[in-house]
């Protein structure tokens, strides 16, 4: 069997490497040469979601930093941890984007069952013999001409991102703050490195000076000897009303974006793959054909989980953009007493492990 995948960003590659663990050809097409992985970004991977690629996609051991705990702050109850998550093992862990890409891109250019080739958009007819062609392009002329119709909600937010450098100390703890600015993230990396990730409202003029500014006010743990480049990045959520129209499939961001604040975007997809691979396996051990019913049954599966998921994000985002325009702490004194039930904490860690249905 012979996949056609367009497009080469992580949510592909990931795809791609499963697929061909269960000995399927994947041909990626791709538009220009230079991938560019912005080397500020992070993604969270959930303990489930870690689990699953090591060991049926690539091992991603040496480049996770665990996460034992999670504190959440917010300016309306200073000092206090309104919700406090921890596990003694892992709760999730912290990975460079362009480490995940380095090692897929590498391991994928050695073997027989991967072929990346570069065309153009008049090049389509290329792509046509294909059973099943999965597309996570966002800017692909397929894309616009099958996959528009969207459910867009803008967060009228940006994102700022960067690194912090700092003195060595035992970093295992994520901290969440929800200023009156936006939620601000400090996501462990290693001993002497940080992850920031700041959501800004657009309504409040900001440059990289006064981000800088906000990161050593927020900061109470680190001795900070750097502040590396300041990326940006607009903020919405997404959901496709369709995920695939006869047998070509979206994928990845192309069928869901969520708000940073969790870090769930890629743990999603992950469990998309979880699910998508189940199926083409069943499929192979009972000798079916491999068609558009790939896609359909693909959807029927996952997309109301989807769709579930991001609305409660979505949720999330809501509660404390109200929370952050109130001037008294009632807001946040409910979700510390709510957060302090054990029963109760544990649901939430479970849902950001593994999703709505477990």
């Amino acid at each position: 069997m012979r996949v056609c995948i367009l497009g080469d960003g992580l949510s592909a590659l990931t795809l791609a490497k499963a697929l061909i663990n269960q000995n399927i050809f994947v041909d990626i097409f791709i538009k220009k040469k230079a991938q560019n992985i912005n080397r500020t970004r992070t993604l969270g991977i959930s303990k489930y979601s870690s689990d699953f690629i090591n060991k049926n996609i690539i091992n991603i051991e040496k480049i996770l930093w665990k996460i034992n705990r999670i504190e959440i702050l917010t300016d309306n109850l200073k000092d206090e941890k309104i919700l406090n998550f921890k596990k003694k093992d892992q709760l999730f862990s912290i990975i460079k984007n362009y480490e995940l890409y380095r090692i897929l891109e590498k391991n994928l250019s050695k073997n027989k069952y991967f072929k990346k080739s570069i065309i153009n958009q008049e090049e389509l007819y290329l792509v046509e013999n294909y059973e099943i062609i999965i597309n996570c392009d966002y800017h692909h002329k397929i894309t616009k001409k099958y996959f528009s119709k969207k459910i867009i909600k803008k967060y009228n937010s940006v994102a700022y991102t960067t690194i912090i450098n700092h003195e060595n100390i035992l970093n295992d703890t994520a901290v969440q703050i929800f200023t009156k600015l936006g939620p601000l993230a400090f996501l462990p990396i290693n001993n002497n490195q940080t992850s920031v990730v700041y959501s800004i409202h657009n309504s409040i003029n900001k440059n990289n000076d006064n981000i800088k500014e906000q990161i050593h006010y927020y900061n109470y743990k680190y001795k900070i000897n750097e502040i590396e480049k300041i990326e940006h990045v607009e903020l919405k959520s997404l959901d496709l009303r369709s995920y695939h129209y006869k047998n070509i499939l979206a994928f990845g961001d192309l069928l869901h974006r969520l708000h940073p604040l969790a870090g769930q975007g890629f743990n999603m997809t992950v469990r998309d793959i979880m699910e998508l691979t189940k199926i083409i396996k069943r499929r192979l051990e009972l000798g079916l054909s491999f068609d558009q019913s790939v896609c359909s049954e693909f959807e029927n599966n996952i997309r109301h989980k989807n769709l579930i998921f991001s609305n409660g994000i979505n949720l999330v985002h809501e509660f404390f953009n109200v929370e952050r325009k109130m001037k008294n702490s009632v807001l946040s004194k409910s979700v510390k007493f709510i957060g302090n039930n054990s029963s109760i904490n544990k649901m939430f860690t479970t849902i950001a492990d593994k999703g709505i249905f477990f």
